[in-house]
Formats: C-alpha cells, structure tokens, sequence
C-alpha cells in the first residue's frame, strides 16, 4: 500500500467536506452513516454494516449468522467475522488470486485504499491487480434501500478476466421460515421469513411486516448462491470453497442461513471500465421489488436519487459558518456537527418513543436548523404531559408506539428541560405566539396553555421534594442508570435540585425577556424557590471543595472525599454555576478539583475514580466497566454541560479548551479510533485507573451533546445569542483565539462578522455595515437582508477570567 496521508480532508469539490482515510487497518473502527426518516447504516471502513430501518418500530433486514436480541444502537459496537457486511470478493481468472473488499473478509494488502466519508455518500477508492474500483452507497430521501454502485476499470495495457462477486448478509431472520432463491424476473435474489410469534392476535399485527430481504442487480449474473454455509463450505469467508469453482452453484437456501452472492464474469480491455449497480434492502412482497427497480435502477434514475438525497441531507445546514483559521475546527462546526444535529433532530435517533429528556434537547437544537420543527416537537410533547404536571418517560411519536426498554423506568428529570430549552427556540425565532398554543394532556382533554403546562411541570418538580427541599430522584434522573439511589422513595439528586432551581430561573428569566403573561405572584414563588434549593443544597451538599451527587434511600451522602470511587461528580459542579448555587469562591474551588481529578486529553470525566465493583445504593451504573458510559467516561453530554456553566462564569479560556478538547480531528484519531464526523456519546475514561484504554470513542454517534455543543459555539464563543429586541453581541472568545470570523443567520437575516482581539480598545466596540452601534443589542435586522458586523475586543490575557 502507497505511503499516503493516514487522513485529510478535502472541501475543494463541491465546497462540502470529505473525510479520506487511507488505511483500513490503522483505524479498523472507523466509521461513517447515513440516514433517512425510515432507515439508518453505519457503515465500517472494512465493510462492515450496522443497520436498522422503521416499520414503524426497529427493525432489520440483514442479520447477524445467529439469533438476535432487538436492544437499542450499541455504544463500542463489536465486529466480528460474520458481522454483516457488504463485501466484494474479485478472482482473477488468469492467475486464480482472489482479494476481497472494500477489505474484509480476506484482509489482502491491497495497492491503495481511500475510504471517503461525504455529506450524503460513503465510498471507498481501491487499487489493486491493475485495476481501480470504485464502491459507493447512498440511500434515497425516502425509501428502505441502499442504493451500491461497483465500478471496475483496467489500467494495465493487456486484457483482464475477472469475476466480481457481490456478498451482501441478509443472515438468521427467523426460527419459523426463512428461504432465499434467485428470481430471475427481478434479477434478484429474494430471502423470505416470517417474524416469528406465538399469540393469534400477533399473526393479524404483523401481516404488514417487511419480512422479506432483497439484493437487486442492474445486470444479470453469471451466477448466484444463497446459502451462506454452502457458499462458505470448509474454506469459511477467508476463502469461501463455492468461489474455487468456475461458477458459482446456483444454490438455494431452504431452512437455512440466506445470503446474496451473485457472479459476474467480465474481460476487461486495457483501460476499459463496467459499472454495476445494486439495491438492498427490506420489503413486503416482491411487487415492492419491482416498484424499487424502476425507480432506482438505471444511470438517470440512480443520478436523480442521489441529487435528491443530497438535498435532503443538505437541510442540515444550520445558522453559523467561522473561520477560525484551524481547518480540522472549522470543517467540523460547519459540516459534520450541524449534520450529526440534524439527524437527531429529524428523525429522533430512529426511535418511536424517544426518552423525553432526549426528544426536547435533540430539538433544540432544530432551533438552530428549522425552528418550525422544533416548535412542533414542543407541541408534541406537552401533549402527552398528565394534568398533573408529571412529563412522560418518552415521548410516542405514532399511535401504536409504546414505552420500552429505559422508558418504562421512572425518572425524575422529564419537566426541567421544557423551560430550559424552550429558551433557545424563543431567542432564535422571538415567536411568543407558542406560549398561547392551547394544549391538551394525555390523560386529560382540557386545553390549557403552553405557559400553564410548564408551570404545571415546575410545580410537579416543587412538590417532589422531601423535607429539606431537595428533589427525590426515584429511579434516576439524566443519569438514568442511577437507578438504587432512591427507588425505595426518600433518596435525592443534588443534580436535579439544581436542575430544578435553574429551570425555576430561567423560566422567570424568560418572563422578563420576553413579557411573558405570569401571575406576579407565581413568579414571586419560583425566584423564592429557586433560592430555597440553593440553599438546601448548600446546606446538605456541599462537602469540601465540591458538591456531593446526593443522599440514597438510607441517608447516606455519595460522591464526597469519604468516597473511595465516585469521589466527585461533574453534573453538580456544572449546574450549581447554572443555578447560582455556586457563589464565587466555591466555583474556584470546583474548577480546581475538576482539573485535578477529572481532566483528560479528551475532555472532563463524568465521575471519578469509576466504580469497580456494585454499589448497591447507587445502582447499575456502578455495574457498568470502568470508564464506559455513565461510569466515568468523558461523557461529552455532561461535559458539554460543563462547558456552557463555565462561559456562564466568565471562565472562557477554560471552556474554550475544553470544548476543543472533546471535539474528534485528525490530530487524535489514532488514539479516539474515530474519524471527525461526529461527536460520540462518550471516549472511554477512568484515565487513572486504565489509562491505556483511556480516549478511545464509543463510535456511537446518538448523543445530547450536539444540540448544547451548537449552543455553546452560537451563543457563547461566537456570542451571537437572540434576544426579544434583536441579536444580542457578546463574544467570549478566549486569548488563544485572536479573530474569528464567519456567519450568522438569524431570524432570515445574514450577519458577516470579524470578530477581533486587540490593544487599541478597553471596551468592546460594535460596527455595524461600518456604522457604530451604541450597546450590544443589534434591533434593526430585517429577514433577507446582508449585513457586515465588526466586533472589536479587549485582548485577553491567557490566565484572564473575563
């Protein structure tokens, strides 16, 4: 393999950004994915495949080799040999060599190998045995298929005669029925199952199930196999026993494993070149198969669909562009962040009952994309809110969709993200309107309004306190696997009092901002209330140099020094500056501990040190590995959470380098494992304990922390933040940063900015289209319009705390 760049990145195409890696071992992780409203495939740089599609719940069309428990998408997802995947095997005829690609199974060297990750396409570019092929996949804006296109070329100057052989698993579908045959009037091989059940009832539910997969050829084969044991034989997939024969067999599977493989034998002159094309996906019947060939089949069909997938996946884009003359930032905050946003914001994670705390945020973040969307989702929610003020563990988004998995545990944190987020919708769009929306609940068909339903939601979470005023956390609160700390009713959440007393504020904050319709006297209760929390928590809480995480069911104070593990947390730090527990002095003494005991080269653990062995009043967390997800990971939601609590405190300097810190580049690939297209859930942490597993990703890109990540760039770096009277401009840009220019569209206007640190003021200064603005509010915006902002800053000193 030639000695290429391990990664770059190129924008000079079509001005969108593609991610190329250059070897499919240095990273054998790496991954990218694609989406529509009804499927998604996280596809592996070896050829790997992880997909699932809707109908309407989760479902799958190419299976693993054995039966499969249905879980939600998996954090550190492992591969295996028969993982489903989407491989090429090519034999030489000639010489009898056979490779396979893009690289699995047979993991040749090959001459060279790019895998390129696009806005809307995967494609991997590979050269080998004189020949260049060319693999890419996309999926349409609508439909349940995957859209394959091989292209092989000669580049030698004497005559080639290969076969390609498509291998696609399709995999176990089912104990009852499963069998796959070539049908020649489709040129498709065809895998029947039928979902397996036992009660009648089910017989009727899932006569609509798309139980049928199909691998669909633009051109016919010279043969085909469907019987992945007998394709495999002695040989196994390293050197599969049906590709030593001329052809392959022709063989069915009946009551065993299915698998798409079709041959095509092809002479190849000097520079000569075919292309093939292929679609793969689940289906009802084989009439579906024909509708899906004619529309997708064919060189202006397939161009068509991929230009109308490209601009559903271009909605992406969202209100903020920068230049900040660090290619591997920019190319993330303008390209892959606001993708990544979008997708949890469109198609809620591809879930039917979205956890309710995840609905809202993910939605918040749609502000910033399509407000009208995240309008509705608000709308949405508090529809399914009960009069008595409680939000719903999950949020059904069609009729027949129900609780499952986590949602069917209590927790106690659903009503605070309402206001919180709320506030984000509201100073982008200024649309008031939404709060006179009258709504009904889901145990109730009295309307009340937006602005009654969030005071309900406030008053559900006053009123779950226990005597010293600190919110009882049931079974978990953000932190769902908390789940023993106070499941037998008396435990409390320091993070959700603090929540709760933030929430509190930030509505009241809102009604001040906004003019918002509250009785003076409810008001009056929640500023009272808010500081009654703080103070309770002040008074129960804090315990040296930090706050502890809270007390279990027997009374018991967790997450203090006495602690041998869990000795800190980081979510009760980050919401006591939110909620204004936190005086000045304290914050110092947090931000000291949080350096000395959570910092890593990959951003802020979530505890420390991790638990290593169950702690039977805390929960499952403490089950989970050390430094994997909630226990002790750099679990980017709760450290975004951190980073906006400090620009809250002025600390700029700090939250700047932190957000760098847990953003994916080029620069720590090799130790995260990932490529920069999205922001994982979590990198592993306990870096004390196991730092040599410590940085690396969970590759599982559904993750909160988008939607506060986007907020923090907005509103607090760029310091472009809406208001009630227009865009209010307060950059916090840190001393490492010495300009920042770039974009803001907000509320249809087109702000070009350049943002400067410099010696010649002691004020900011604000030039608008070069006239000087007196105070920070710009008021005069108007939809449509282009408008040349200056900002000029003090410059900051690197240890300065603005």
């Amino acid at each position: 393999m030639s000695e290429l760049p391990l990664f770059t990145i190129d924008t000079e195409l079509d001005g969108l950004s593609r991610i190329k890696l250059s070897s499919p071992i240095k990273l054998p992780n790496a991954t990218g994915y694609l989406w529509n409203r009804a499927m998604v495939m996280q596809v592996n740089c070896r050829g790997y495949v992880n997909s699932q599609f809707m109908q309407p719940e989760p479902a799958k069309y190419s299976y693993a080799p054995n039966m499969e428990a249905k879980s939600f998408i998996q954090p550190e997802h492992s591969y295996f040999s028969h993982h489903p995947g989407r491989f090429f095997y090519l034999k030489d005829e000639d010489s009898g060599e056979i490779i396979s690609l893009p690289y699995e199974p047979k993991r040749v060297q090959l001459d060279k190998f790019s895998f390129e990750l696009g806005n809307s396409d995967i494609t991997w570019l590979i050269e080998h045995f004189g020949l260049q092929i060319t693999i890419k996949v996309n999926l349409t804006k609508e439909d349940l298929i995957e859209c394959w296109l091989f292209s092989v070329k000669n580049l030698t100057e004497t005559k080639k005669n290969i076969s390609v052989y498509p291998y696609f698993s399709i995999g176990y579908m089912s104990w009852m029925n499963q069998s796959a045959t070539f049908d020649k009037s489709l040129n498709a091989i065809v895998a029947h199952s039928v979902t397996p059940y036992q009660k009648v009832a089910d017989y009727f539910a899932n006569k609509q199930l798309k139980d049928t997969t199909f691998f669909l050829s633009d051109t016919p084969p010279t043969a085909w196999h469907a019987n992945q044991k007998d394709f495999e034989g002695e040989g196994g997939l390293h050197q599969p026993s049906a590709l030593v024969a001329e052809n392959l067999g022709n063989v069915e599977a009946r009551y065993e494993t299915p698998v798409a493989v079709m041959q095509f034998q092809q002479p190849l002159l000097p520079n000569e070149h075919k292309t093939y094309q292929f679609l793969f996906g689940p289906v009802k019947d084989t009439s579906e198969i024909d509708e899906l060939r004619e529309k997708y089949l064919g060189h202006s069909q397939r161009q068509k669909a991929i230009k109308t997938y490209h601009e559903y996946i271009s909605q992406s884009e969202a209100c903020l562009t920068i230049n900040s003359n660090n290619d591997s930032f920019d190319d993330f905050v303008n390209h892959w962040l606001p993708r990544q946003m979008y997708y949890h914001g469109d198609v809620n994670r591809l879930s039917t009952d979205p956890q309710t705390r995840n609905y809202i945020q993910d939605n918040m973040g749609m502000a910033f994309i399509n407000s009208k969307q995240t309008r509705e989702a608000y709308i949405l929610a508090v529809s399914q809110q009960a009069i008595n003020g409680a939000m719903p563990e999950g949020v059904l988004l069609h009729s027949d969709a129900k609780l499952k998995y986590i949602n069917q545990v209590p927790h106690a944190d659903h009503g605070v993200w309402l206001p919180i987020c709320l506030s984000v919708y509201l100073n982008e769009t200024a649309d008031v309107s939404l709060l006179s929306e009258m709504i009904t609940f889901a145990d109730s068909s009295q309307e009340q309004s937006f602005i009654c339903h969030i005071e309900l939601a406030l008053d559900y979470l006053l009123n779950a306190t226990d005597r010293r005023g600190l919110s009882f956390i049931e079974q978990g609160d953000w932190c769902d696997p908390m789940n023993m700390v106070g499941y037998k009713g008396q435990g409390v959440s320091t993070w959700l009092s603090l929540a709760t007393a933030y929430a509190l504020n930030t509505w009241c904050d809102l009604c001040n901002e906004y003019n918002i319709d509250i009785n003076q006297q409810k008001y009056n209760e929640y500023r009272f209330a808010a500081k009654a929390i703080n103070a309770a928590v002040n008074k129960y809480l804090w315990h040296g140099q930090w706050f502890a995480r809270g007390i279990t069911d027997d009374g018991r104070v967790f997450g203090t020094d006495k602690d041998l593990e869990g000795k800190i947390f980081l979510n009760p730090q980050s919401w006591s500056m939110l909620s204004g527990a936190a005086n000045e002095h304290q914050q110092l003494d947090m931000i000291e501990a949080i350096s000395e005991q959570l910092i890593t080269p990959q951003g802020v653990m979530m505890l420390a040190p991790s638990y290593t062995r169950m702690v039977e009043d805390i929960g499952r967390i403490t089950q989970k590995h050390p430094g994997v997800s909630e226990n002790g990971s750099v679990y980017n939601h709760a450290a975004i959470f951190y980073i906006y609590a400090l620009y809250q405190v002025g600390q700029n300097n700090l939250a700047f380098e932190l957000l760098c810190k847990m953003l994916p580049s080029l620069d720590n690939a090799e130790i995260t494992g990932q490529l920069p297209v999205y922001i994982p859930n979590y990198y592993r942490g306990a870096f004390y304990q196991f730092p040599e597993q410590a940085g690396r990703s969970s590759h599982l890109f559904n993750t909160g922390t988008t939607s506060w990540l986007y907020r923090c760039l907005v509103e607090e770096l760029c310091g472009l933040k809406g208001c009630a009277s227009g865009l209010r401009v307060a950059p916090k840009i840190p001393a490492s940063l010495q300009k920042l220019s770039g974009q803001r569209i907000f509320r249809e206007a087109i702000v070009n900015f350049d943002i400067e640190q410099t010696k010649e003021v002691l004020n900011m200064e604000l030039l608008l289209d070069k006239h000087i603005i007196t105070g920070n509010v710009l008021t005069c915006l108007q939809a449509g319009q282009h408008y040349q902002l200056q900002v000029r800053l003090p410059k900051v000193s690197e240890d300065n705390v603005q």
